[in-house]
Protein backbone atom coordinates (compact mmCIF):
# COMPACT_ATOMS: atom_id res chain seq x y z
CA UNK A 1 0.00 0.00 0.00
CA UNK A 2 3.07 2.27 0.18
CA UNK A 3 6.05 3.07 -2.01
CA UNK A 4 7.70 -0.33 -1.56
CA UNK A 5 6.42 -3.59 -3.03
CA UNK A 6 6.05 -6.49 -0.59
CA UNK A 7 9.28 -8.01 0.75
CA UNK A 8 10.73 -10.65 -1.53
CA UNK A 9 11.77 -12.83 1.44
CA UNK A 10 10.87 -12.84 5.12
CA UNK A 11 12.97 -14.37 7.91
CA UNK A 12 11.96 -15.04 11.49
CA UNK A 13 15.09 -14.57 13.60
CA UNK A 14 15.17 -16.19 17.05
CA UNK A 15 18.12 -16.69 19.35
CA UNK A 16 19.42 -18.12 22.62
CA UNK A 17 16.77 -20.66 23.56
CA UNK A 18 19.13 -22.31 26.13
CA UNK A 19 17.07 -25.47 26.51
CA UNK A 20 17.93 -28.08 29.12
CA UNK A 21 17.32 -31.81 29.10
CA UNK A 22 14.12 -33.20 30.62
CA UNK A 23 12.51 -29.78 30.28
CA UNK A 24 14.30 -28.44 33.34
CA UNK A 25 14.00 -24.70 34.07
CA UNK A 26 17.13 -22.64 33.51
CA UNK A 27 18.79 -21.64 36.82
CA UNK A 28 15.98 -23.57 38.46
CA UNK A 29 13.53 -20.74 37.76
CA UNK A 30 13.23 -19.76 34.08
CA UNK A 31 10.84 -22.04 32.10
CA UNK A 32 12.80 -21.81 28.86
CA UNK A 33 10.70 -24.35 26.96
CA UNK A 34 7.58 -22.39 27.85
CA UNK A 35 9.22 -19.16 26.68
CA UNK A 36 10.20 -20.77 23.37
CA UNK A 37 6.66 -22.09 23.00
CA UNK A 38 5.24 -18.59 23.44
CA UNK A 39 7.60 -17.24 20.77
CA UNK A 40 6.54 -19.95 18.32
CA UNK A 41 2.85 -19.39 19.10
CA UNK A 42 3.23 -15.64 18.54
CA UNK A 43 5.00 -16.25 15.24
CA UNK A 44 2.48 -18.77 13.97
CA UNK A 45 -0.53 -16.65 14.97
CA UNK A 46 0.86 -13.53 13.28
CA UNK A 47 0.11 -12.53 9.67
CA UNK A 48 3.78 -13.10 8.82
CA UNK A 49 4.56 -15.91 6.39
CA UNK A 50 8.32 -16.51 6.82
CA UNK A 51 10.41 -18.15 4.13
CA UNK A 52 13.03 -19.15 6.72
CA UNK A 53 13.27 -19.41 10.49
CA UNK A 54 16.80 -18.80 11.77
CA UNK A 55 18.04 -19.63 15.29
CA UNK A 56 21.36 -17.88 15.95
CA UNK A 57 22.87 -20.19 18.54
CA UNK A 58 22.91 -21.22 22.19
CA UNK A 59 20.15 -23.62 21.33
CA UNK A 60 20.99 -25.84 24.32
CA UNK A 61 22.38 -24.47 27.56
CA UNK A 62 24.96 -27.19 28.26
CA UNK A 63 24.81 -29.22 25.05
CA UNK A 64 22.66 -32.04 26.43
CA UNK A 65 21.36 -34.50 23.80
CA UNK A 66 17.84 -34.40 25.23
CA UNK A 67 17.79 -30.61 24.92
CA UNK A 68 18.35 -30.88 21.16
CA UNK A 69 15.69 -33.55 20.85
CA UNK A 70 13.22 -31.38 22.72
CA UNK A 71 14.16 -28.38 20.59
CA UNK A 72 13.45 -30.26 17.37
CA UNK A 73 10.18 -31.57 18.75
CA UNK A 74 9.06 -28.02 19.57
CA UNK A 75 10.30 -26.22 16.47
CA UNK A 76 10.02 -28.59 13.50
CA UNK A 77 6.20 -28.99 13.51
CA UNK A 78 5.78 -25.20 13.50
CA UNK A 79 8.29 -24.77 10.69
CA UNK A 80 6.57 -27.48 8.67
CA UNK A 81 3.12 -25.95 9.14
CA UNK A 82 4.45 -22.56 8.06
CA UNK A 83 6.21 -24.01 5.02
CA UNK A 84 9.49 -22.36 5.99
CA UNK A 85 13.09 -23.51 5.84
CA UNK A 86 14.75 -24.11 9.22
CA UNK A 87 18.28 -22.82 9.79
CA UNK A 88 20.31 -23.60 12.90
CA UNK A 89 23.48 -21.75 13.98
CA UNK A 90 26.05 -22.94 16.56
CA UNK A 91 26.43 -21.00 19.82
CA UNK A 92 29.06 -21.12 22.55
CA UNK A 93 26.73 -23.10 24.85
CA UNK A 94 26.20 -25.72 22.14
CA UNK A 95 28.18 -28.93 21.63
CA UNK A 96 29.37 -29.55 18.07
CA UNK A 97 29.05 -33.34 18.18
CA UNK A 98 25.53 -33.29 19.61
CA UNK A 99 24.55 -30.35 17.38
CA UNK A 100 25.69 -32.06 14.18
CA UNK A 101 24.24 -35.47 14.98
CA UNK A 102 20.96 -34.53 16.65
CA UNK A 103 19.94 -31.52 14.56
CA UNK A 104 21.28 -32.65 11.16
CA UNK A 105 21.15 -36.46 11.51
CA UNK A 106 24.83 -36.66 10.59
CA UNK A 107 27.73 -38.49 12.16
CA UNK A 108 28.88 -36.59 15.29
CA UNK A 109 31.57 -34.09 14.31
CA UNK A 110 33.86 -31.73 16.20
CA UNK A 111 34.53 -29.70 13.05
CA UNK A 112 33.17 -26.15 12.67
CA UNK A 113 29.49 -26.27 11.75
CA UNK A 114 29.39 -24.00 8.71
CA UNK A 115 26.58 -24.44 6.18
CA UNK A 116 24.99 -22.68 3.21
CA UNK A 117 21.22 -22.45 2.68
CA UNK A 118 19.40 -21.27 -0.44
CA UNK A 119 16.07 -19.53 0.17
CA UNK A 120 14.89 -19.28 -3.44
CA UNK A 121 17.81 -17.09 -4.47
CA UNK A 122 18.59 -15.56 -1.08
CA UNK A 123 21.71 -17.21 0.35
CA UNK A 124 21.95 -17.60 4.11
CA UNK A 125 25.35 -18.65 5.43
CA UNK A 126 25.38 -20.23 8.89
CA UNK A 127 28.85 -19.58 10.32
CA UNK A 128 30.20 -21.27 13.46
CA UNK A 129 32.02 -18.67 15.57
CA UNK A 130 32.46 -20.92 18.61
CA UNK A 131 35.69 -21.93 20.33
CA UNK A 132 35.33 -25.37 21.98
CA UNK A 133 35.65 -25.07 25.75
CA UNK A 134 35.27 -21.26 25.75
CA UNK A 135 32.51 -18.68 25.59
CA UNK A 136 34.18 -16.06 23.39
CA UNK A 137 34.05 -16.29 19.61
CA UNK A 138 36.66 -16.66 16.91
CA UNK A 139 37.05 -17.82 13.29
CA UNK A 140 40.00 -19.88 12.13
CA UNK A 141 41.79 -19.16 8.80
CA UNK A 142 40.23 -22.20 7.11
CA UNK A 143 36.73 -20.94 7.91
CA UNK A 144 37.51 -17.49 6.58
CA UNK A 145 38.88 -18.96 3.36
CA UNK A 146 35.78 -21.16 3.06
CA UNK A 147 33.56 -18.10 3.48
CA UNK A 148 35.58 -16.17 0.91
CA UNK A 149 35.05 -19.00 -1.60
CA UNK A 150 31.32 -19.16 -0.87
CA UNK A 151 30.95 -15.43 -1.45
CA UNK A 152 33.05 -15.41 -4.62
CA UNK A 153 29.89 -16.07 -6.65
CA UNK A 154 27.10 -13.60 -5.79
CA UNK A 155 23.66 -15.02 -5.07
CA UNK A 156 20.64 -13.78 -7.10
CA UNK A 157 19.13 -11.98 -4.08
CA UNK A 158 22.37 -11.49 -2.18
CA UNK A 159 23.53 -13.15 1.03
CA UNK A 160 22.81 -12.96 4.75
CA UNK A 161 25.43 -14.07 7.26
CA UNK A 162 24.04 -15.73 10.40
CA UNK A 163 26.39 -16.23 13.34
CA UNK A 164 26.19 -16.34 17.12
CA UNK A 165 28.82 -13.79 18.23
CA UNK A 166 27.89 -10.49 16.56
CA UNK A 167 30.78 -8.31 15.40
CA UNK A 168 29.57 -5.21 17.25
CA UNK A 169 30.60 -3.37 20.43
CA UNK A 170 28.56 -3.88 23.60
CA UNK A 171 28.09 -1.47 26.52
CA UNK A 172 28.22 -4.42 28.91
CA UNK A 173 31.93 -4.62 29.70
CA UNK A 174 31.87 -8.21 30.91
CA UNK A 175 30.13 -9.33 27.72
CA UNK A 176 32.81 -7.50 25.73
CA UNK A 177 35.33 -10.05 27.01
CA UNK A 178 33.23 -12.75 25.34
CA UNK A 179 32.96 -10.98 21.99
CA UNK A 180 34.03 -12.24 18.58
CA UNK A 181 37.81 -11.96 18.44
CA UNK A 182 39.87 -10.96 15.36
CA UNK A 183 36.96 -9.16 13.76
CA UNK A 184 39.20 -7.33 11.32
CA UNK A 185 39.93 -10.59 9.48
CA UNK A 186 36.22 -11.27 9.02
CA UNK A 187 35.78 -7.68 7.83
CA UNK A 188 38.39 -8.23 5.12
CA UNK A 189 36.36 -11.18 3.80
CA UNK A 190 32.86 -9.68 3.86
CA UNK A 191 33.67 -6.11 2.82
CA UNK A 192 32.51 -5.58 -0.76
CA UNK A 193 30.75 -8.96 -0.92
CA UNK A 194 27.05 -9.55 -1.59
CA UNK A 195 26.29 -9.89 2.15
CA UNK A 196 23.36 -7.57 2.80
CA UNK A 197 22.92 -8.17 6.53
CA UNK A 198 24.48 -10.02 9.46
CA UNK A 199 22.21 -11.74 12.00
CA UNK A 200 23.54 -12.51 15.47
CA UNK A 201 22.61 -13.44 19.03
CA UNK A 202 24.73 -14.00 22.17
CA UNK A 203 24.06 -10.64 23.81
CA UNK A 204 20.57 -11.42 25.18
CA UNK A 205 19.26 -8.00 24.17
CA UNK A 206 18.25 -6.55 20.83
CA UNK A 207 20.71 -4.18 19.18
CA UNK A 208 21.67 -2.93 15.73
CA UNK A 209 24.89 -1.62 14.22
CA UNK A 210 27.09 -1.91 11.14
CA UNK A 211 30.19 -3.99 10.40
CA UNK A 212 32.39 -3.40 7.35
CA UNK A 213 29.54 -1.30 5.98
CA UNK A 214 26.99 -4.11 6.48
CA UNK A 215 23.94 -3.77 8.78
CA UNK A 216 24.07 -6.04 11.84
CA UNK A 217 20.86 -7.14 13.57
CA UNK A 218 21.12 -8.88 16.95
CA UNK A 219 18.02 -10.67 18.19
CA UNK A 220 17.35 -10.80 21.91
CA UNK A 221 16.92 -14.16 23.65
CA UNK A 222 13.79 -16.23 24.15
CA UNK A 223 15.15 -17.59 27.47
CA UNK A 224 16.10 -14.51 29.53
CA UNK A 225 17.46 -11.07 28.72
CA UNK A 226 20.27 -8.88 30.00
CA UNK A 227 18.93 -5.65 31.45
CA UNK A 228 20.90 -2.67 30.13
CA UNK A 229 19.08 -0.42 32.58
CA UNK A 230 19.85 -2.48 35.68
CA UNK A 231 21.08 -0.88 38.89
CA UNK A 232 24.75 0.11 38.67
CA UNK A 233 25.47 -2.18 41.61
CA UNK A 234 24.93 -5.14 39.26
CA UNK A 235 27.74 -5.99 36.85
CA UNK A 236 25.30 -8.14 34.86
CA UNK A 237 21.58 -8.64 35.45
CA UNK A 238 19.76 -11.40 33.61
CA UNK A 239 15.99 -11.12 33.96
CA UNK A 240 13.03 -13.32 33.07
CA UNK A 241 11.35 -10.62 31.03
CA UNK A 242 11.69 -8.57 27.87
CA UNK A 243 12.17 -11.66 25.67
CA UNK A 244 11.59 -11.16 21.96
CA UNK A 245 12.39 -12.30 18.45
CA UNK A 246 12.90 -10.40 15.20
CA UNK A 247 11.25 -10.35 11.81
CA UNK A 248 13.62 -9.62 8.93
CA UNK A 249 11.99 -8.36 5.73
CA UNK A 250 14.21 -8.51 2.65
CA UNK A 251 13.26 -5.99 -0.03
CA UNK A 252 14.98 -5.46 -3.36
CA UNK A 253 16.89 -2.42 -2.09
CA UNK A 254 16.81 -2.61 1.71
CA UNK A 255 16.51 -5.01 4.66
CA UNK A 256 14.34 -4.15 7.66
CA UNK A 257 14.57 -5.91 11.05
CA UNK A 258 11.67 -5.49 13.50
CA UNK A 259 11.42 -6.73 17.09
CA UNK A 260 8.41 -8.70 18.35
CA UNK A 261 8.04 -9.01 22.15
CA UNK A 262 6.97 -12.35 23.57
CA UNK A 263 4.71 -10.68 26.11
CA UNK A 264 1.30 -9.66 24.84
CA UNK A 265 -0.44 -6.57 26.22
CA UNK A 266 -3.99 -5.15 26.24
CA UNK A 267 -4.84 -3.45 22.97
CA UNK A 268 -5.37 0.30 23.34
CA UNK A 269 -6.39 1.00 19.76
CA UNK A 270 -6.35 -0.60 16.34
CA UNK A 271 -8.35 -1.79 13.36
CA UNK A 272 -9.92 -5.17 12.75
CA UNK A 273 -8.65 -7.22 9.80
CA UNK A 274 -12.21 -6.90 8.48
CA UNK A 275 -11.16 -3.46 7.21
CA UNK A 276 -8.50 -4.94 4.91
CA UNK A 277 -10.71 -5.71 1.85
CA UNK A 278 -12.23 -2.23 2.02
CA UNK A 279 -8.83 -0.52 2.30
CA UNK A 280 -7.26 -2.66 -0.43
CA UNK A 281 -10.22 -1.91 -2.71
CA UNK A 282 -9.73 1.86 -2.50
CA UNK A 283 -7.92 3.82 -5.16
CA UNK A 284 -4.52 5.00 -3.94
CA UNK A 285 -5.62 8.65 -3.57
CA UNK A 286 -8.78 7.66 -1.67
CA UNK A 287 -6.77 5.34 0.61
CA UNK A 288 -4.31 8.14 1.40
CA UNK A 289 -7.14 10.54 2.18
CA UNK A 290 -8.93 8.07 4.45
CA UNK A 291 -5.86 6.93 6.39
CA UNK A 292 -3.84 10.15 6.44
CA UNK A 293 -6.31 13.01 6.65
CA UNK A 294 -7.13 13.99 10.23
CA UNK A 295 -10.67 14.85 9.13
CA UNK A 296 -11.40 11.54 7.35
CA UNK A 297 -14.26 9.30 8.43
CA UNK A 298 -11.87 6.63 9.73
CA UNK A 299 -9.72 9.03 11.76
CA UNK A 300 -12.64 10.97 13.17
CA UNK A 301 -14.14 7.71 14.43
CA UNK A 302 -10.77 6.84 15.99
CA UNK A 303 -10.57 10.27 17.66
CA UNK A 304 -14.09 9.86 19.01
CA UNK A 305 -13.16 6.50 20.49
CA UNK A 306 -10.10 8.04 22.18
CA UNK A 307 -12.25 10.77 23.72
CA UNK A 308 -14.53 8.13 25.21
Amino acid sequence: MGQHPPASRVIAHLSDTHLLGEGRPLYGKVPVEERLGVALERLEASPVDPDAIVFTGDLADIGEPDAYRRLRAAVEPVVERMGAQLIWVMGNHDDRAAYSSLLFDEEPSDRPQDRVHDIDGLRIVSLDTTVPGYHHGELDPAQLEWLREVLAEPAPLGSILALHHPPVPTPLEVMAVLELHRQSELADVVRGSDIRAILGGHLHYSTHSTFAGIPVHVASATCYTLDLGADAARLLSGVDGGQSFDLVHVYDDVIVSSTVPLASHPEATGFSSEYRPMIEGMDADVRLEQLSSKSSHLNLNEAASSAG
